[in-house]
């Protein structure tokens, strides 16, 4: 004999049987995304080793590429070096005369009309210009905290190993204790060249 299942047990039956399904396939899809979210760690991991290994193959098989310096605070080489500071006048007295000496110390003769210099006190650059090297040219430029500069160095037209030049600031513009840094720079590419410190 068939049995016969009320109306109302046959549909809560089948509501059992949908939401068993639905519970299983929710399952499989967080099962699914968990496996996913690996993937692009292993992924990332896997890309850097990659990479660091490409970078050590090139170094060992390319022993002549150029060294690269990237330090921003290296020293330029420099051919000039501060050699006096004077803040005494003629008569010794203290007036903080501000007269810088550089001397040449390097092997090549330089231009000297395409040299400029740049100061700095401190660390912080001086509100003076210095447009050329050469004492003759020196003489109609506008140089502003600059009163005169003197020596073999700018007399003619290059200034050579062992040549000085004198220049000579406004008073008043280093003081003793003061960290003197000079920049020369040519042109017309207006290249750092030249790079010295000094204490006064």
């Amino acid at each position: 004999m068939k049995s016969v299942v009320p109306a109302g047990c046959e549909v809560d039956h089948q509501f059992r049987n949908i939401n068993a399904q639905c519970r299983t396939t929710t399952n499989s899809l967080t099962t699914l995304r968990n496996d996913s979210a690996v993937s692009p760690q292993i992924g990332g991991i896997l890309l850097i080793a990659i990479t660091l290994m490409i970078a050590a193959l090139v170094l060992l098989l390319a022993p002549n590429l150029p060294e690269w310096n990237l330090s921003i605070f290296t020293p330029e080489p420099s051919f000039l070096e501060i050699k006096s500071v004077r803040h005494l006048s003629d008569s010794g007295q203290m007036i903080y005369d501000s007269k810088v000496t550089l001397y040449h110390n390097g092997t090549l003769n330089y231009l000297n009309n395409d040299l400029y210099a740049v100061f700095y006190r401190n660390q912080q650059k001086i509100p003076c210009t210095l447009e050329t090297m050469n004492g003759h040219l020196f003489i109609p430029t506008h140089h502003f905290g600059v009163q005169t500069i003197a020596g073999a160095g700018c007399q003619g037209d290059y200034w050579a190993p062992h040549e000085k030049i004198a220049i000579d600031f406004s008073d008043g513009t280093f003081h003793p204790g003061d960290l003197i840094t000079v920049e020369v720079y040519m042109r017309p590419k207006s290249q750092l060249i030249s790079r010295h410190s000094r204490t006064a």
